[in-house]
């Protein structure tokens, strides 16, 4: 079980818990989620405290309470991000649920797009690790995401080039496996018409607008090790996440 941490507030990381689970498609739409008692049970709070993180998903409109009976799960319209998914990869030892399916279309070693060479801050043109995924739960492909990294790493970490999961995620493999340790990561949203090829990979029409996600993992040297590209359908535009405010 996730551990309850100081900041943010309590409920918020309560909420945060379940919203992970309906998002990822543990708990599906109609599925009951666990009553105020049982929340309070598991995670060793005040019953308000429980009812107030029901009252955030609610609000959020993932879920509905139905009077004499309790809360269910509505459908979901978010999408975990990839700053998300390497936390549960910390958490949980894996960056997928068991409601999630992860195919490979491809893993190889190619010439770096421009963008992707600009982001690791390696010259124009330099080989890179291309490592595609497309993630689908029960619904359906959710995600359609590439991992590329710098070429020479493949020699270091060859479980790069194979197309299947790496357990604990890929950065976790490379902390465990080679001398890179990455400390920390920015990332950047943008919306814009998806490529014939992304589209193709969400089950989406032509011409469907896609949700843009880059992650950059660097080491301690500020040198970027991973650039994450995750592809998003329209309806899980929505990307939440509670932080503390100071005034």
């Amino acid at each position: 079980m996730s551990e309850i941490k100081e900041v943010p507030a309590k409920y918020l990381q309560i909420a945060g818990f379940l919203r992970d689970q309906i998002i990822r498609g543990d708990l599906q739409p109609g599925d009951e989620v666990p009553s105020e008692r049982r929340l309070a049970e598991l995670y060793s709070v005040a019953r308000p405290t429980a009812s107030r993180a029901l009252e955030v998903l609610r609000r959020e409109r993932l879920v509905e309470a139905r009077q004499g009976a309790g809360t269910f799960v509505r459908s979901a319209n978010a999408a975990p991000r990839a700053r998300e998914r390497l936390e549960r990869a910390v958490e949980l030892g894996s960056m997928y649920s068991d409601s999630e399916d992860c195919t490979f279309p491809f893993v190889g070693i190619v010439d770096g797009p421009a963008y992707v060479t600009d982001a690791l801050n390696l010259p124009a043109g330099s080989r890179v690790v291309r490592r595609q995924r497309i993630i689908s739960n029960p619904t359906g492909p959710v995600e359609f995401s590439t991992s590329w990294f710098p070429a020479a790493l493949a020699d270091l970490a060859p479980k790069l080039l194979v197309t299947s999961r790496v357990g604990g995620g890929t950065l976790g493999y490379l902390a465990r496996y080679t001398d890179i340790r990455p400390t920390y990561a920015r990332d950047q949203v943008c919306a814009r018409l998806g490529t014939a090829e992304e589209v193709a990979a969400l089950h989406l029409p032509e011409n469907s607008a896609v949700l843009v996600y880059w992650l950059v993992a660097c080491d301690s040297n500020d040198v970027p090790v991973e650039f994450d590209e995750g592809i998003y359908p329209p309806e899980r535009f929505a990307f939440r996440q509670e932080f503390p405010v100071t005034l």
